[in-house]
């Protein structure tokens, strides 16, 4: 394991997928009433064919030697999914392909060509830390809140679970929440060391009781872009189904647009615009 926070988030992982795997998902009778939910350790290292002394070790983040065939082994006993599968290799030191997550010192001007032609689509480029980079009118519009914030607060999962809850409008934040944590826990975790992914998470716990919490469940998934709803004042309800695009010529930086879901949401959308 290369970081001590990489031992540490092993740890926390690897207790709370054991502690969701009921004996009776693996065949296993219930047995007697359990102190702690979930498989014990010696249960996992049976079920996995490894020794119980080495798994203790895995668990505990020990600097141990590990092949990918053991933890795959490890996966399929706590029905790990792919992403919480790649997630446990990244955490236990096992190579991973090189991930750029940094925006180039220089984005294209001819991107911003691209922003404004996307108008009244509202559009953004973002980075792997869900910093927004660049926006359009329509964006800004949507978002002036986000737009106008500090640097350090110009990004999409802060401004999801720290900005007062009177200026993001959020209809569907409920559902947003969960997924935003556990895709930023992916993208994290692919960063070790950070400390400017650190900083973003510590903000966020300190800023959110909801951040806090979802990020303790150690959930991870690919991120995933999903359908947004916002109450807009004096417009009504705008909802947008979201494109990413990965960019080639600036890695780690993606083209999200916004598209309205139905014509409701495109009137709105225009009225937004005529009033801003």
């Amino acid at each position: 394991m290369s970081t001590s926070v990489n031992r540490a988030e092993l740890r926390e992982f690897l207790r709370s997928r054991r502690a969701r795997v009921a004996p009776e998902d693996v065949g296993m009778p219930p047995g007697v009433r359990r102190r702690t939910p979930g498989l014990r350790r010696e249960e996992v290292a049976h079920l996995a064919g490894v020794g119980i002394t080495w798994y203790t070790w895995l668990e505990q983040g020990r600097p141990i030697n590990v092949s990918s065939q053991v933890l795959d082994a490890v996966a399929r006993t706590l029905f790990l999914d792919a992403a919480e599968r790649d997630h446990l290799y990244r955490l236990a030191g096992v190579p991973q392909p090189p991930v750029t997550s940094d925006p180039p010192t220089e984005i294209p001007g001819d991107l911003d060509t691209v922003l404004e032609t996307l108008d009244p689509l509202p559009a953004m480029l973002v980075d792997a830390r869900t910093d927004v980079l660049r926006w359009n009118r329509a964006y800004a519009a949507l978002h002036p809140a986000l737009v106008s914030a500090p640097p350090g607060e110009r990004n999409t999962v802060w401004h999801l679970f720290a900005a007062p809850e009177g200026r993001h409008h959020i209809v569907n934040r409920d559902k947003q929440a969960p997924e935003a944590a556990a895709g930023l826990r992916y993208r994290y975790s692919q960063n070790p060391g950070d400390p400017r992914w650190q900083d973003l998470i510590t903000r966020l716990c300190a800023a959110s009781s909801l951040f806090s919490r979802l990020w303790a469940t150690h959930d991870v998934a690919p991120p995933r872009l999903c359908n947004k709803r916002y109450d807009v004042p004096g417009i009504g309800e705008v909802s947008l189904r979201a494109t990413g695009m990965e960019l080639t010529d600036c890695p780690g930086v993606r083209l999200v647009v916004h598209t309205p879901d139905d014509e409701r949401s495109r009137r709105n959308i225009d009225r937004l615009l005529l009033r801003a």
